[in-house]
């Protein structure tokens, strides 16, 4: 009868110990949000925001052009969207506060089918700016839409001066309206 050797230490204990840091490392890179508020390296980023002309909820349009020499907010977002729930009572704020002076917060629905949902969004977060449909989806294609809530400050010149992708905070609201000449 053969002896069999005993597994050594290295074996038995360091080489899964690497392969889980190795995992571990992989997973932690994967999984972090990346931090994209400050917009550097979208492929937008200083470029001519994308043209759309969508429908309102109550039926009519807005296009871009009609809100073309205002600086502008347009944020991507649903109804079943949890982080949108976060920054809603935000983009409310600088709406009413922001609109005198010429601040336009428009938003637009993606991948939402719920029009009851939407509305009672709409209203329990009391958003008065107008919310527009992106029914075929073209509007997010042309902005690079990869999920929700994803957010577009655009200059009076029509330039996108900063894009986050994700909830956004008071402080990176601040941040992405700074660069198209707003305070906050």
């Amino acid at each position: 009868m053969t002896k069999l050797k005993p597994t050594s230490p290295w074996r038995r204990f360091v080489a899964p110990a690497l392969a889980f840091v190795l995992v571990a490392a992989l997973g932690v890179a994967l999984l972090r949000p990346k931090d994209t508020s400050s917009g550097t390296g979208d492929p937008l980023l200083g470029q001519i925001a994308p043209t759309f002309a969508l429908k309102t909820l109550d039926g009519g349009t807005l296009s871009s052009a009609q809100l073309k020499g205002q600086p502008l907010v347009l944020n991507f977002w649903a109804s079943w969207c949890v982080p949108c729930r976060d920054e809603a009572p935000l983009l409310r704020e600088v709406s009413e506060k922001q609109s005198a002076g010429g601040l336009k917060v428009v938003g637009v629905l993606f991948q939402d089918p719920d029009l009851k949902r939407m509305r009672s969004f709409i209203a329990d977060y009391g958003l008065a700016y107008p919310n527009l449909l992106d029914s075929d989806l073209k509007t997010s294609i042309n902005y690079g839409i990869t999920g929700v809530p994803e957010t577009f400050f655009i200059g009076a010149d029509g330039v996108i001066k900063s894009v986050d992708r994700g909830g956004l905070t008071r402080e990176r609201l601040s941040a992405g309206l700074k660069t198209i000449g707003v305070t906050f």
